[in-house]
């Protein structure tokens, strides 16, 4: 029988109707989910706001904590579940979200670190005549409201990192799920309240269209805005915040790889592959553009190519699968239009290059596309690494920079001058040496730059903005 997930609203709305949650893979209706509108969207806020504005029921450090250990304790125990029913909805292979779902786990217990250690200053007074006899220190308090809008391609890390920290922060939030992944996020914030957290403080709205989910975004209650989505709904949404909310917004990049012909290529090719063709390529850091010193290009092209024909694609519930579907079956026509109109236009076909059915593409390597189309100035987001050669580093560098992206980068060598020469002039929140662009940890800062995006990920840091510094001075004449 197929499940049924009613909202989560801390009270009592109508439902406006039903979302199919479908498998991405073959097609099977997974559950179905109950979608909301403008008036439900308006009593969640209203209840989140005055829960806010009641600092009386707000949930102490110490109560923050005790949730959050119980949180972490019940993914362990329902980890299986979890990793069964993620892979099915988002086509992750079963591998991998593993991993994912060791990654969520461990970054509960980094919420649980940022309260351990979250502390005010002291700001320096008595230093002049205007500031003698005072004493002056910051505290910490949440910043309101937070609204989550969450992607599809990590469906348990990602909201993990966007309700953990404000839980952490001691924020009532709500999280408007991706429609392709919903159920991840319902089962998760379960487990939030079965762990202890009142209803009111995490709340999952499916709204019925994106008009309802602009009035939820861009209410006036709103004091914090997450989004990790596409850069022309990000974008959007912010110029159409109400004024004072703060938000931070994850987009994509069309990541760059520079490979230098002093590189270990036993070491960094693995790595490039798994870094292009993991989730079928739907990762914001995705190995896309790789740069790579003409003498070795050919070379590393084919192995790309040798090593994403080994791989399997399919069923994503399978631990011997690789490669997952793309998550929605026009996303695969849309890869296989932008891979033809390369080959159309000079690029030469490595390996690839074919839809295997209706959700799955083949890993597909292509050698010197021309960089004024699809495939080299816009995100793929699908299981495609395009190679070009460069005899000059800083010309590779100069193509490197010219979109109008800026994410992670990375770059390949032994020569640890050219490395910081390669970790200066990139454009990028972040250069890996020797390492894939896809590399991340929970605890690091991430962020996407220009069109990419706007402050800066990681759960420290989320955690950190979704908090204010209020500041208290006190005069006494004895100080």
């Amino acid at each position: 029988m197929t499940s049924h997930y009613s909202n989560m609203i801390a009270g009592s709305v109508t439902t406006a109707g039903k979302l199919d949650v479908i498998a991405p893979y073959d097609g099977e209706l997974i559950a179905t989910v109950d979608t909301v509108d403008k008036a439900s969207i308006d009593l969640a806020l209203n209840t989140a706001h005055e829960l806010f504005n009641n600092k009386s029921k707000w949930l102490s450090a110490a109560e923050r904590i005790q949730i959050l250990n119980g949180v972490s304790r019940l993914m362990q125990e329902n980890a299986e579940r979890l990793i069964t029913l993620s892979a099915k909805e988002g086509g992750k292979p079963l591998l991998d979200t593993k991993v994912e779902m060791d990654r969520a786990i461990d970054g509960i217990n980094n919420c649980i670190e940022c309260i351990r250690t979250n502390h005010g200053e002291e700001i320096p007074m008595g230093i002049n005549a205007a500031s003698m006899n005072r004493l002056a220190v910051t505290h910490h308090e949440p910043i309101g409201v937070v609204v989550a809008v969450s992607a599809f391609n990590h469906p348990i890390n990602l909201i993990v990192h966007q309700v953990g920290p404000a839980i952490a922060a001691g924020c009532p939030v709500i999280i408007k799920p991706a429609d392709d992944t919903p159920l991840s996020c319902y089962e998760l914030v379960k487990l939030f309240h079965q762990a202890g957290l009142p209803e009111a403080w995490a709340q999952v709205v499916t709204p019925t269209d994106h008009d309802v989910t602009e009035a939820l975004v861009t209410d006036s209650r709103v004091g914090f805005f997450s989004f990790i989505g596409s850069a022309r709904v990000g974008w959007m949404l912010r110029s159409k915040l109400a004024p004072g909310a703060r938000c931070a917004l994850e987009h994509g990049g069309v990541a760059p790889v520079i490979v230098e012909a002093d590189a270990d290529l036993e070491n960094a090719l693995p790595m490039l592959a798994k870094g292009g063709f993991y989730h079928a390529g739907q990762v914001c850091v995705s190995v896309q553009r790789v740069y790579v010193h003409r003498s070795i290009a050919k070379q590393v092209a084919e192995k790309l190519g040798e090593i994403g024909n080994a791989m399997t694609v399919g069923d994503p519930t399978s631990d011997k699968t690789d490669i997952g579907p793309l998550i929605r079956h026009a996303e695969t026509d849309r890869i296989h239009e932008w891979v033809e109109q390369a080959i159309t236009a000079g690029a030469e076909k490595i390996s690839g290059a074919r839809k295997i059915s209706a959700s799955c593409y083949t890993p597909t390597v292509l050698f010197n596309p021309p960089e004024d189309i699809s495939v080299s100035n816009q995100e793929i987001f699908g299981p495609v690494i395009c190679v070009y050669a460069y005899d000059d580093i800083d010309n590779a560098i100069s193509r490197a920079n010219s979109l109008d992206v800026a994410f992670q980068a990375a770059v390949y060598t032994s020569n640890l001058n050219t490395a910081m020469h390669a970790y200066k002039q990139l454009n990028a929140s972040a250069v890996m040496v020797n390492d894939f662009t896809a590399f991340r940890v929970d605890w690091m800062p991430f962020a996407g730059l220009r069109h990419s995006g706007m402050g800066v990920g990681g759960i420290p840091y989320t955690f950190e903005d979704m908090q204010i510094k209020k500041m208290m001075v006190i005069k006494s004449d004895k100080l």
